[in-house]
């Protein structure tokens, strides 16, 4: 029996915690070392973990539980990818062999219309109103509440991006410094420690970290499929509801991204129907997040969750005070380094204590002049919109395009920045370990850093989100030839040295340590932090 099994933690194996004594682990670190001396690696991971260890029992008496506690989600595959691309960045000239960074949702794509804006509107960057400083007033202390004329562009800009069929109020949103913030925030709100959120899966991996590490808020999966495009259905949402209240927790809302990260798909008007009875029904509330609304780049069109209160005429009704929207420049702007994010709430008791949590992460007045200038010019705001939906769509096609070249399939998607990805039939075996296996292939042979579906919480191994528009068409053309350079070696032969790593993982079961939260169940999870 193997040490994974020993300890009960469930099928993807241990805690580096749950070994109480420095001997126990210096012990299994020789065996690590003994078993994988050709794959370092792995091994690198596995010291960084055990360093790790060693300096939070060391130092557990002198720090909180929460600076020393392995809760964060940073050891999950999603940001592992990130560490190895950052120890070897792919770059043209100096560094072309490097792994190209396919895990990171970011819109690279129209800098040059912002940049083009800027240079015309120097007062805006230089702090000036009509020729004027306003340096000191814009340097000196600001009221959390933010800027009123920001505020206003900012909802008149999310009202173009809905295409004018639903208005946001000014007094109802609150500044946060990015959308991160903003969904924390909604959390310390809306629920206590040991409250649950239900989530559909897959769901961002980022999430594992914004809603519960600081909060004590818990995750319940919505399951969802592929036998119906991953859509949310009725007796997935009852199923979910009733394994939160066997977990004794108190369900006290439900969380979804639309358009879906990481499907890049946008809710059917279905779904949200179904999502606002649910939440009619059992008293909870709804946030949506739409951060991604603004890159809806083909049919269906984008539909808000406040369209569908307006429609339903439940805009004077309780129901209205218990639907929230998350919203964010970072992906339809594609500032994500200006750290602006927005809660938009009916409710004023949350308003006013978003607003008052707001002054822990607020975003700079500068930021504030700068945007306010930039989305109030109408005629840019439309030409922006427009201009980047249709950039997207003519990369998202690239990217279709060089996956089906390389015998691979997806999601067919009408939004974001990146598309779920379908490799099932390069797995091994049908399990989220041959899932890993393949991942570690791509990420340290292929040198793509794409993010597996498991670090999403997918319940079907093999679904993988690649990002497009993070990099240069010259790039993705690249990355997509090393994917067909792979595929293509991966199907004529069952690589022996791949087969070789296998049957060592298995027999060792410790190659299963490093990607613990990835796969964990709720259920195992749950046990873990008790």
């Amino acid at each position: 029996m193997g040490l994974a099994e020993k300890t009960g933690k469930g099928t993807y194996g241990l805690q580096l915690q749950t070994i109480k004594s420095k001997s126990a682990l210096t012990l299994w670190g020789q065996i690590w070392i003994a078993i994988n001396t050709n794959n370092q690696r792995k091994f690198s991971v596995f010291q960084q973990q055990t360093q790790s260890y060693h300096f939070g029992e060391e130092r557990m008496g002198l720090l909180s539980r929460k600076a020393t506690c392995n809760s964060h989600g940073q050891d999950s595959s999603y940001f592992l990818g990130w560490q190895e691309y950052e120890k070897n960045p792919y770059h043209p000239l100096d560094n072309s062999k490097g792994i190209i960074q396919m895990g990171l949702a970011e819109n690279q794509l129209s800098f040059d219309l912002l940049e083009s804006w800027l240079a015309k509107n120097p007062d805006a960057v230089g702090c000036k109103r009509d020729g004027q400083s306003i340096f000191r007033e814009l340097a000196l202390f600001q009221d959390y509440h933010g800027l009123p004329a920001f505020k206003q562009a900012l909802v008149d800009f999310m009202a173009e991006i809905r295409g004018n069929k639903v208005t946001f109020d000014p007094n109802h949103i609150v500044l946060t410094a990015g959308a991160t913030s903003a969904n924390e925030t909604l959390m310390f709100c809306l629920a206590e420690q040991r409250d649950a959120f239900l989530l559909p899966t897959p769901y961002y991996p980022g999430f594992d970290r914004d809603l519960k590490w600081r909060t004590g808020v818990e995750i319940v999966p919505i399951h969802c499929t592929s036998s119906n495009r991953f859509q949310i259905t009725a007796s997935a949402i009852e199923e979910a509801y009733r394994h939160a209240q066997k977990q004794n927790l108190r369900v006290k809302g439900i969380l979804i991204t639309n358009p879906s990260n990481p499907l890049g798909t946008t809710m059917t008007r279905a779904e949200l129907d179904l999502l606002v009875d649910f939440i009619t029904d059992k008293e909870i509330h709804l946030i949506s997040d739409e951060i991604y609304s603004g890159t809806v780049f083909s049919s269906p069109d984008f539909v808000s969750i406040m369209q569908v209160l307006k429609d339903r005429n439940l805009e004077k009704t309780e129901v209205r005070d218990r639907v929230h929207v998350v919203y964010s420049l970072s992906k339809d702007l594609g500032l994500p380094g200006f750290r602006v994010g927005a809660i938009y709430s009916n409710d004023p008791t949350v308003v006013a204590a978003a607003t008052k949590m707001s002054s822990f992460g607020l975003v700079s007045s500068q930021t504030q002049y700068l945007l306010s200038v930039m989305l109030s010019d109408k005629k840019f705001r439309n030409y922006y919109i427009a201009k980047n939906q249709k950039r997207l769509q003519k990369r998202h096609r690239k990217l279709v395009s060089g996956l089906e070249k390389a015998g691979i399939g997806c999601l067919e998607s009408n939004a974001g920045l990146f598309c779920w990805v379908d490799m099932r039939h390069l797995l091994s075996s049908n399990t989220f370990e041959a899932e890993m296996e393949l991942w570690e292939r791509i990420v340290y042979d292929v040198k793509l850093n794409i993010s597996p579906g498991s670090s999403c919480h997918c319940s079907e191994p093999g679904w993988f989100r690649v990002c497009f528009a993070n990099m240069s068409e010259d790039t993705l053309k690249l990355a997509m030839q090393r994917l067909k350079s792979f595929v293509n070696s991966t199907t004529s032969s069952n690589n022996k040295g791949h087969q070789e790593s296998k049957n060592l993982r298995q027999e060792s079961h410790i190659g299963k340590w490093i990607f613990r939260l990835s796969f964990q169940s709720f259920h195992d999870r749950e046990q873990d932090e008790r």
